[in-house]
């Protein structure tokens, strides 16, 4: 499989990079970026490591790896200046990821191509992409709630001291305020997490917000988050490399799941080869599933300022 990373000049686009080499399941990685010299100093970079890691083909360069590329990925964005609103930063983002897409609609996609979103707005940007690249929606991937997920189980796989990887609990939603947690079904090692030692609604709420506030946390202790992004990242490329079929929580356009309709948020999704294969509706608490479609709405709001003023 071959991956062609849009912003792999920059930090989201190289630590995505570097996850997919060390995960040595893709065959060939491409990055590339309008900064040409970035995307080949980081192509090197990993050319390097290859001995130590897989047996993989690194490449850089421009839309010409689009045609023959599985998985295009794309991670450029721009970052908010100094007094600038939320709505100018999304107007910006949007403005250049549409560039971006018609870059790869004019170097042409393989009809079994997947898309994957992770520049923000990452929800409004994944909707115009599964409306404008020309496949089908369920072709099209936001990272979504994928990084808000893994937060929020190291936050509070830390705080009880258990292990990490024996830690279950999702975010849904939108990948920004109106995320929401889903408590119903946490658990550590198959345990319910609210019968846990220590454990209680106040701690459940601190440990939340501190989850909707680590990338800002990490933006101001190091410029930008890039590890666990990329680490994300591959995780919904090799469910799709491998077909998987890994219940994940990304980005796609809904179309009646907990009756959200034509907007792009994050459910419990299916993920394999064809990128979206289902979703899955499952119980939640009342207050979880009005949370869900207090997020679509709010980001309907937003993607209908957008579509307003780029059309679509």
């Amino acid at each position: 499989m071959k991956v062609s990373i849009i912003g792999g000049g920059g930090l989201v686009g190289s630590s995505a990079g570097f996850a997919l080499q060390c995960g040595g399941v893709v065959r060939e990685i491409a990055m590339l970026d309008v900064n040409a010299q970035a995307a080949e100093g980081h192509a090197l970079d990993l050319l390097h490591g290859g001995p130590s890691t897989a047996d993989q083909r690194i490449v850089s360069g421009g839309y010409e790896h689009v045609p023959d590329s599985d998985v295009i990925c794309i991670t450029a964005g721009l970052r908010r200046k100094p007094d600038e609103s939320r709505l100018d930063l999304i107007n910006r983002n949007t403005d250049l990821f549409l560039s971006i897409l018609d870059g790869v609609c004019s170097a042409g996609v393989k009809s079994s191509a997947i898309v994957m979103v992770v520049s923000n707005p990452v929800d409004i940007l994944t909707y115009l992409a599964a409306k404008r690249v020309g496949l089908p929606c369920s072709q099209v991937i936001g990272l979504g709630t994928q990084l808000d997920t893994i937060r929020f189980r190291s936050l509070i796989a830390q705080q009880l001291k258990a292990p990490p990887t024996q830690l279950s609990a999702l975010i849904l939603g939108e990948h920004g305020d109106s995320m929401v947690p889903i408590w119903s079904s946490a658990t550590v090692a198959g345990l319910p997490l609210d019968k846990m030692p220590g454990w209680s609604p106040a701690l459940a709420a601190e440990l939340f917000k501190r989850t909707k506030g680590s990338g800002a946390e990490v933006i101001a202790k190091k410029g930008g988050a890039g590890f666990a992004v990329g680490i994300a990242i591959r995780d919904v490329i090799e469910a799709i490399a491998l077909d998987q079929q890994r219940i994940l929580p990304v980005s796609s356009v809904q179309d009646g799941c907990y009756g959200i309709r034509d907007v792009a948020l994050s459910v419990p999704t299916v993920v394999g080869r064809a990128g979206v294969v289902a979703r899955h509706e499952i119980e939640l608490w009342p207050k979880e599933v009005q949370g869900l479609r207090n997020s679509g709405n709010v980001l309907r709001q937003t993607l209908q300022t957008v579509l307003a003023r780029v059309g679509g």
